[in-house]
C-alpha cells in the first residue's frame, strides 16, 4: 500500500518570448506603396504601450496615423493613414518599446515596418553619438532629425519646418541611427524637446547640431553635444511692486545694464539689484507717491525706454535675514538686507568672540546682491556672537535699524575638512575653469586657471564624493557659454572625470587628470 505525497500544482517555465509577426499587408519592405491602411498579424494576441512615446515615423506625418489595439488586445496591428503620403519616398515606422504580448507584457523591442511609395527603398543610413554639452548625464528622448539641404533651405527652417527624416534615442540610449535615408545632402540636428512637434524652440528646447552639411552616403561616427541656447538680452515691461521698487524681468544675462530714470526732466538717483531665484532686476528709487517716472535701459545694442506709473504703496522698510549657522573658515559672514545699504556706522557694530573678546573686522558690501559681509580672521571651533546696534545701518531709503539684531554662528576645525589637489596632465594654454560638483551636477566649489599652472588645490572643502568637471573658457569670461546655432558656433568644451573622488575630513586628496582622455 503506497501513501500519495503532498505537493503543488505549478505551471510551466515563464514566458519570455516576445511577440512575433507572421504576416503583414502590404508587406513589410514593400514599394510602390499606395494603401490607405496596413494590417501586421502576429503570433499572440497584443497590446499597444506608450505609442506616443515610443512610436517614431520618418518623415513625419503631418497627422497621426490611427492605430489599433489601443485600450484592448488583438492578433492584429492595424495603421490607418490620415493624409496623402509623398510620392518616391521611403516610409519607416518604429514602434519602439510599445508592443508587448497580452499575458506577460513581453516587449516586441523596436518593430519597425518600412515602405516607399516609389519603385526603390532608400537604404542608406547615419549613425552617431550624444552626449549634453555640459551636465554629466545625457537627456532621454532625444530626436534626432536630418533637414533635406536644398534651395528651399536656410537657417530658419529648422524653426519652422519638420525633418525629412527622424529617430529617438527613446529612454535609454546616447547611440542614434538613422535608416533608409536616400543619398544627397543634409543638416543634423538633435532637440531634447519641451514638446515635441519637431521643431525648434530654442526658448523650451536644447539643441545638437553638426556644423557642416553631410554628403550622404557617409560611414562617420558623428558626435553632438546637447546644450540650451542662452537668449540674447532682452527685457520687459516693468512694474511697481512695493512703494520704493520697481521689478525689470528679462530673458538673457543682465551684466553690465544701465538705467537711468527721470521725473519731469529732473533726474532720479535709482540703485539695482538682482532679484533672489529670480530672472528679474529690482530697480529702487526714493518714494513717489501718485506719479510716474520714465526708464532708461542701456546694454549693448539693446536700448528700451519705459513708463511707470507709481500707485501709493507704503514705503519699504529695512530688516536683515543669515542663513549661516556655521561659517567656513575661508569665507565673510553674510547679511541679506531686504533693501540697498547707504551707509553703516562701524562704532555700533560689534562682533565678539566666544570669551566676549572683540574682534576686528571690514566691511564689504555688494549693491547688487544686497549682501552686507564682514570680513575677519576666524578661529577654529570658535562662537561667535555678533550685534548691530540700534542706528548702525541705514539704507538708501533713509530708513535706520531700531532695534538691536543679535546674530550667532560658529566655525568647525581644520580637521572637519578636507583637501583636494589635482594634477592635470597634458593641459594647454587654453584658460581653465575647474569645478567640483556632486552627482546630480549641483557646483560646490569652482577655481580659474587663467596662467601655465597645471596644478589646483581645493583646500578646507566640506567633505563629499565630488565629481571634476573641466571647461575650456575660450574667451576667458570666466564662466561657460553655449552655442549658437545661427551663428554655427558650438559650445565650450568640457571635459567631464569619470570618478567620483571621496574627500572625507582630515584627508588630503591627490589626483592626476590627463585631459586627452
Amino acid at each position: 500500500m503506497s501513501c500519495a505525497k503532498r505537493g503543488s500544482i505549478t505551471g510551466g517555465d515563464k514566458d519570455v518570448t516576445p511577440p512575433k509577426m507572421i504576416s503583414s499587408y502590404p508587406k513589410n519592405f514593400s514599394t510602390n506603396f499606395n494603401e490607405k491602411s496596413i494590417r501586421v498579424t502576429f503570433n499572440e494576441y497584443i497590446k499597444i504601450n506608450d505609442l506616443q512615446k515610443n512610436l517614431i515615423i520618418s518623415p513625419p506625418l503631418k497627422n497621426q496615423p490611427n492605430i489599433q489595439p489601443q485600450g484592448g488586445v488583438s492578433k492584429q496591428l492595424t495603421i490607418k493613414f490620415n493624409e496623402e503620403l509623398i510620392p518616391n519616398t521611403t516610409y519607416s515606422l518604429n514602434f519602439g518599446e510599445s508592443i508587448v504580448d497580452n499575458n506577460e507584457g513581453n516587449k516586441l523591442k523596436n518593430f519597425k515596418y518600412v515602405f516607399s511609395t516609389g519603385k526603390d527603398l532608400d537604404s542608406l543610413s547615419i549613425q552617431g553619438i550624444l552626449k549634453d554639452a555640459y551636465e554629466k548625464a545625457v537627456p532621454k528622448f532625444v530626436n534626432v532629425m536630418l533637414y533635406e539641404v536644398n534651395e528651399k533651405y536656410n537657417d530658419s527652417t529648422i524653426y519652422k519646418q519638420t525633418p525629412r527624416y527622424i529617430t529617438n534615442t527613446l529612454d535609454s540610449t546616447t547611440t542614434f541611427k538613422i535608416e533608409n535615408i536616400k543619398a544627397g545632402q543634409y543638416k543634423l540636428i538633435a532637440l531634447k524637446e519641451n514638446i515635441s512637434n519637431y521643431k525648434y524652440d530654442p526658448k523650451k528646447d536644447k539643441i545638437g547640431f553638426y556644423n557642416q552639411v553631410i554628403n550622404v552616403p557617409d560611414n562617420s561616427i558623428f558626435e553632438l553635444e546637447l546644450y540650451q541656447e542662452q537668449p540674447k538680452f532682452k527685457s520687459k515691461r516693468p512694474t511697481q511692486a512695493s512703494g520704493n521698487r520697481i521689478l525689470l524681468g528679462y530673458e538673457g544675462k543682465p551684466e553690465n545694464i544701465q538705467i537711468k530714470a527721470q521725473q519731469k526732466g529732473n533726474k532720479i538717483p535709482v540703485r539695482i539689484s538682482k532679484f533672489q531665484d529670480k530672472d528679474s532686476l529690482q530697480i529702487w528709487t526714493p518714494y513717489i507717491k501718485n506719479d510716474s517716472i520714465e526708464l532708461e535701459l542701456l546694454k549693448d545694442k539693446h536700448q528700451e525706454r519705459y513708463t511707470v506709473k507709481f500707485k501709493p504703496y507704503k514705503k519699504d522698510t529695512l530688516h536683515f535675514d543669515s542663513k549661516i549657522t556655521y561659517l567656513h573658515l575661508k569665507k565673510n559672514f553674510i547679511i541679506k538686507s531686504s533693501t540697498p545699504i547707504e551707509k553703516w556706522d562701524i562704532n555700533k557694530i560689534l562682533l565678539t568672540k566666544g570669551d566676549k573678546t572683540k574682534v576686528p573686522f571690514k566691511v564689504v558690501y555688494e549693491d547688487y546682491t544686497q549682501h552686507f559681509e564682514l570680513d575677519f580672521e576666524k578661529g577654529e571651533n570658535e562662537k561667535y556672537d555678533l550685534k548691530l546696534l540700534p542706528g548702525a545701518i541705514e539704507d538708501y531709503i533713509g530708513n535706520k535699524s531700531k532695534d538691536t539684531i543679535k546674530f550667532n554662528f560658529s566655525t568647525k576645525g581644520i580637521t572637519d575638512y578636507g583637501n583636494l589637489k589635482i594634477k592635470l596632465k597634458n593641459k594647454n594654454n587654453t584658460p581653465l575653469i575647474v569645478e567640483l560638483t556632486n552627482e546630480k551636477g549641483k557646483v560646490f566649489y569652482t577655481k580659474s586657471i587663467t596662467n601655465s599652472s597645471k596644478e589646483v588645490d581645493f583646500l578646507l572643502i566640506e567633505p563629499e564624493k565630488y565629481y571634476v568637471r573641466i571647461i575650456y573658457d575660450l574667451n576667458n569670461n570666466g564662466q561657460w557659454d553655449a552655442g549658437s546655432f545661427l551663428e554655427n558656433r558650438q559650445p565650450e568644451e568640457v571635459f567631464q572625470f569619470p570618478t567620483v573622488l571621496d574627500v572625507r575630513a582630515n584627508w588630503d586628496v591627490n589626483q592626476e587628470i590627463d585631459l586627452r582622455k
